[in-house]
């Protein structure tokens, strides 16, 4: 008796755009579970009809047409202020930047303390893979102590180019008591879901700013096999970047 084969089929977020798939990132890239999480969050929250979604310049623009949702490209680093202002123009749509470290922590650092600073109600996503991987790989603010790069050949030194930039960290020493910022892995997909899930609610409550860093891979750039980019993920960038909540709406931190 013949055995009939069945594909199955992977479970993917409602909301994704199904024709654009499989996505453009490179293979071993943390952007498409980034964005699983994302779309996932999403679909539970029933508000893909809401949403504009908002890309920057760098691996991150690849995300243009990842969902079936209203969407925009916008200038290096300048995501952030787009999205301000379409969220001041119409406070009813929920507004999601998305960007790279470079993004987020380069060029649009300006825009990302301030709109943290006026309590902003947008959600800000940013991906942080330790370097500037669309251009090649270079140091990024996020690269780590000793991490070898295009312009760090013999690692990154703390004396010469100073401390990785810990954003969630400085985000929530600026932001207001409304305000949600938390620190998620694509390690953990479940957690990091939950950490978008509750930045998109806090906007929909209209308390604050939110912000969410995702620690993602980037082997291309790394030149590392599967087990070697996962092992730096979990070990190395998880030990330095610390996962969880550091500001929630309406909980006080202790100390």
């Amino acid at each position: 008796m013949a055995l009939e084969l069945k594909t199955v089929e992977p479970v993917m977020p409602k909301c994704w755009r199904k024709e654009t798939k499989t996505h453009k990132f490179c293979p071993g890239c943390g952007h498409g579970l980034v964005l699983k999480a994302l779309g996932t969050a999403i679909d539970e929250l029933g508000i893909q009809e809401r949403i504009v979604f908002g890309c920057d310049i760098g691996c991150s623009l690849l995300a243009w047409d990842f969902f079936n949702v209203d969407s925009v490209q916008t200038h290096h680093g300048r995501t952030t202020p787009v999205m301000t202002g379409i969220k001041r123009a119409n406070p009813d749509l929920i507004c999601i930047a998305y960007m790279g470290d470079g993004g987020g922590y380069a060029i649009g650092s300006q825009h990302l303390v301030n709109a943290a600073a006026r309590n902003e109600r947008i959600t800000v996503i940013l991906a942080n893979n330790t370097n500037y991987a669309m251009t090649g790989g270079q140091m990024a603010p996020t690269t780590l102590p000793g991490q070898k790069t295009e312009t760090s050949p013999y690692g990154r030194s703390i004396e010469q180019q100073g401390e990785p930039t810990r954003g969630p960290e400085m985000v929530a020493a600026i932001a207001s008591e409304g305000a949600y910022v938390a620190r998620g892995s694509m390690a953990n997909l479940r957690q990091l879901k939950s950490f978008l899930k509750k930045a998109l609610e806090t906007q929909m409550a209209g308390t604050g700013f939110s912000f969410v860093e995702a620690l993602s891979t980037c082997p291309t750039n790394w030149g590392m096999n599967a087990e070697k980019t996962w092992r730096f993920l979990e070990n190395d960038m998880q030990n330095y970047y610390k996962t969880g909540e550091l500001k929630v709406p309406g909980v006080k931190k202790e100390g």
